[in-house]
């Protein structure tokens, strides 16, 4: 006996749904451990064959000493996208390391700092885990709590003068998300950071 589909039941093809799911598994596996030897990489500030076997090393531990909560990767990688993400986070990394230089070495300027929130248009596991990590990397912004309920992340900016530093503060970390999910989104996500209103100034 078939069923509507012509497909006996108990047949060849239901081993099938787990070995999806296995490879589905060792697929994100190997995206999570590729994520964490880049981030090693970059905390060292050199890619060399040493600091990418010692990523592999340490991403290789926290993934089976410290597993996280399941993440499925839904998405599409998307190459042109992935070069643009990757000069503009370049771009932005060299002009916030000046500006905090050139914090550093002012005689009798003291920074001010403060504690924002940014809900994300796109709340899922892996969009969170990335975008935290592209804008702490940047110098002079740090995250401090990540709301997993709402989406939202709260970081710490340095050097604000006022409403204006708070509002692009708040529309740079929309454009990192918006920049991740084009670069590795699924459609739906793309959709979602494409046609929700962003605030005035944003520059994607």
């Amino acid at each position: 006996m078939t069923d509507p589909t012509g497909t006996a039941p108990g047949g060849a093809d239901e081993p099938a749904a787990p070995r999806r799911r296995r490879l589905g598994r060792w697929r994100d596996q190997a995206l999570a451990l590729g994520w964490l030897v880049v981030v090693w990489s970059l905390l060292w500030g050199e890619v060399n064959w040493a600091n990418l076997a010692g990523g592999l090393v340490v991403g290789g531990a926290v993934l089976l000493f410290f597993p996280l909560p399941a993440v499925t990767f839904a998405g599409r990688l998307r190459p042109r996208a992935l070069l643009g993400f990757a000069f503009r986070f370049a771009t932005e990394l060299v002009g916030a390391s000046l500006h905090v230089a050139r914090i550093a070495v002012q005689p009798g300027y003291r920074p001010r700092g403060a504690i924002i929130g940014v809900r994300l248009r796109v709340p899922t596991d892996l969009n969170l885990a990335l975008t935290a990590e592209a804008v702490s990397l940047v110098p002079g912004t740090l995250i401090l709590e990540v709301d997993r309920d709402s989406g939202t992340l709260y970081l710490h900016v340095l050097d604000t003068h006022g409403p204006a530093d708070l509002t692009l503060a708040r529309e740079r970390t929309l454009a990192v998300e918006r920049r991740i999910v084009r670069a590795v989104g699924s459609a739906a996500e793309l959709r979602r950071v494409e046609t929700d209103p962003v605030e005035k100034g944003n520059l994607p």
